[in-house]
Order: structure tokens, then C-alpha cells, then sequence
């Protein structure tokens, strides 16, 4: 059975999912973590996503909350909120359509537990074998381009910086989330190039992965703000 942890869920507009999301993640962990905690953050949704919560958490048989950002402020600003309000030793975020199965979470959390590392992220491009179902051929071969830019601007060593699935050693990495800026969707690239900077021993893991329909991640606009926060990123510094 695997440490207890904190889960956090960001989730924006997504009610046709966040209920079987949250039924999925309970489960998990009243089943294999039953000490761990769930937290789901809001981030501003219009739409029914906040009261889906609500109502699914009411139930949880582990500890579980919710926790609302409004206005929307972008994944970024809801997952570290969310990991800055988590109460276990390690923290760990995954995306709301849970693209990289529950079933994956020892492989980060177990060398966190074992003090091998301070941070490990699952990763869709060591090993593309374990990838079930691929994102549409643009966006598959746009991710790439953007991960070489992201090496080239910032030097660090990862393949695979925006898999939606990475877990924390939250007493070291505390100051990083405090620190980090980055509101958008270019978060992750911040994290793991501010603890990289600060030498935290960083693991990149290879998970399994499905494509999910429904992303809310605009493929030219949100692309384009992303290269331009990856920039800034090594520009301020």
C-alpha cells in the first residue's frame, strides 16, 4: 500500500467529467490510500463543475474538499493552490480527465517516499509504448516542438515537462510553489526550472497515458502564450 498523499484535481468548466473523475479518484484511494486526502479546486468555472464536487466529495469515505478560485486564474494558480493547502508529506496533481491512470501514482510517490528525490513527473516521451490512445498527429508533434524549445530556452534535462501528473515532496518544495509565478498553462516548466535551478533531485518517469477529447487548452493561442511565459521564463532569470 502506498505513503498517504495529497491528490489535487484543478479543474475548470469540466462538468461532464468531474463526476466520474472524482468517483474514479475516491475509490482509488479508498482502496489503496485510505489515509490520503482529495482536494479539488475550482478555478472559476460558469458551469455546473463546482456543485458536481460538492455533492461527490459530500460521500467520500476518505478526506476530501473543495477548494474555489474565482475569478478563473488560470491551472497554474489552482494547482498550487491546491498543493499549498494539501496536509500530507507528498503532493501530487493530476489532470482533471485523469489522462495518466491513478494505477501510475506509486511510480512518483514511491521514490519521493523512499527519499530518492524531491520531485517526480510522469512522462509521455521516455517510453511512447505506453501511450494507449495518441493525441491528434498536430497537437503530438506540436508538444515535441515545444518540449525541444523548452530544453533549448531553459537547459533543463526533460522530454516531457507538460504531462499533467507530477508529484512533490511538499516540506522542500514549499518555497518553489511559493515562489513560482506562472499563472498558465507553461506552470509546470516553471516548477521544475525553479527547483532545478535550486538543485532538488528531479525524476522524470515514464506513465502510462490516453488522450482525452475535451482539452481546454486552445491549440494556437494557449501555444503561443506558453513559448512567450517559457521565454520570460529564462529572461528574469
Amino acid at each position: 500500500m502506498p505513503p498517504a498523499f495529497s491528490i489535487v484535481i484543478p479543474c475548470f468548466n469540466e462538468e461532464a467529467r468531474i463526476g466520474q473523475t472524482l468517483r474514479v479518484t475516491l475509490d482509488y484511494l479508498a482502496a489503496n490510500a485510505p489515509d490520503s486526502e482529495l482536494i479539488v479546486v475550482n478555478d472559476g468555472s460558469t458551469d455546473g463543475t463546482g456543485a458536481i464536487a460538492r455533492e461527490k466529495l459530500e460521500s467520500a469515505r476518505v478526506a476530501a474538499r473543495l477548494l474555489e478560485n474565482f475569478p478563473n486564474r488560470g491551472k497554474g494558480a489552482a494547482v498550487r493552490t491546491g498543493l499549498l493547502a494539501a496536509q500530507m508529506p507528498i503532493g501530487v496533481f493530476s489532470d482533471a480527465d485523469l489522462s495518466t491512470p491513478l494505477e501510475e501514482t506509486p511510480k512518483l510517490i514511491g521514490p519521493i517516499a523512499n527519499g530518492e528525490v524531491d520531485i517526480a513527473f510522469g512522462s509521455r516521451a521516455l517510453d511512447r509504448n505506453l501511450i494507449g490512445v495518441h493525441q491528434p498527429w498536430r497537437r503530438e508533434q506540436a508538444g515535441r516542438v515545444f518540449n525541444l524549445l523548452v530544453r533549448f530556452s531553459t537547459g533543463l534535462p526533460f522530454w516531457d515537462t507538460q504531462c499533467g501528473f507530477k508529484a512533490f515532496r511538499l516540506e522542500t518544495c514549499r518555497p518553489i510553489l511559493e515562489a513560482a509565478q506562472i499563472e498558465g498553462f507553461a506552470f509546470d516548466v516553471e516548477l521544475l526550472y525553479l527547483a532545478h535551478r535550486a538543485g532538488l533531485r528531479i525524476r522524470e518517469v515514464p506513465v502510462r497515458w490516453n488522450h482525452a477529447e475535451g482539452s481546454k487548452v486552445s491549440f494556437f493561442r494557449d501555444s503561443l502564450r506558453m513559448l512567450r511565459e517559457v521565454i520570460t521564463l529564462r529572461a528574469k532569470s
